[in-house]
């Protein structure tokens, strides 16, 4: 078998045909190994590990994390994470997610937030005593697709995007024939994002991809090299074409916000 830590190379690769070998059945507590990567095993966490602020590592006496009927239910009460035992480099990320209706102090009547966080190293808590530094794909409502840098500050975690010339607030927004600008903190917006976002509860714009409340979404992060692509039930939202760094483990966040996962798929890019 070829190591998930080795460079792949994919020719033709598209969103919707992907490189995939036979489904296999779940199996407790360990990462289902076909061609594609069943991170999600449907019966438990097998393969990751939770992070709580101030709690630490596999410390999680609330059940933030568990597993209910198939799905991943994270109840957002404390902030933290599930994060990947290994590291990864080049390959699709297919996830489906939708939102609960329950929100949690101090964002009890914000946005709906959540997150998948590829290329993570370092520290577990690095950031801010909660996650490990890394490139964000952010969930919340509105701004799904959004692209972070969830760094220390150096160029050692940044990102490179082609962006429209003027800003929303203090972030760029994609364009994919805009200029490239890059970014070692904050954000660039996904292109449809609305100018007049507000971060309440059940927001929502004018251009958004995302599905209403309770409805499930698709989200699908291509991690190619050191280029990142983003698409969200479909479409081409946010194209990062210089990041660093480009492997490492996956976290998916806890942050005040219901929100439910009943598949986490990683396809590897094969020689």
């Amino acid at each position: 078998m070829i190591s998930i830590f080795s460079a792949f190379l994919l020719v033709n690769l598209t969103v919707t045909g992907f490189t995939k070998g036979p489904a296999s059945s779940p199996t407790d507590g360990k990462i289902s190994r076909t061609s594609t990567i069943h991170l999600f095993n449907g019966r438990d966490l097998g393969g990751w590990y939770t992070f709580l602020k101030g709690k630490g590592k596999n410390t999680d006496p609330n059940q933030v994390f568990t597993v209910q009927n198939g799905l991943i239910h994270i109840s957002g009460e404390e902030f933290g994470c599930i994060t990947t035992k290994e590291e990864f480099a080049n390959y699709s990320l297919e996830v489906e997610f939708k939102w609960g209706g329950h929100t949690c102090a101090p964002r009890v009547n914000n946005a709906r937030d959540s997150g998948v966080l590829l290329h993570s190293t370092g520290e577990d808590g690095g950031f801010s005593g909660t996650w490990m530094h890394s490139i964000e794909c952010q969930l919340i409502e509105g701004g799904t697709g959004d692209l972070l840098v969830v760094g220390d500050g150096t160029s050692k975690f940044s990102l490179t995007c082609p962006a429209a010339p003027r800003k929303q607030g203090e972030s760029f927004v994609f364009e994919p024939k805009g200029a490239p600008v890059t970014i070692n903190s904050g954000r660039i917006n996904w292109y449809g994002r609305d100018p007049d976002w507000k971060d309440i509860k059940g927001f929502r714009g004018a251009k958004d991809l995302e599905k209403t409340l309770g409805k499930w979404n698709k989200l699908v992060c291509i991690a190619r090299g050191k280029e990142v692509k983003i698409y969200l039930n479909g479409t081409l939202v946010n194209r990062a074409i210089e990041v660093q760094p480009h492997k490492g483990r996956i976290q998916v966040q806890s942050e005040g916000a219901e929100i439910f996962f009943r598949k986490i798929d990683l396809t590897p890019f094969k020689l």
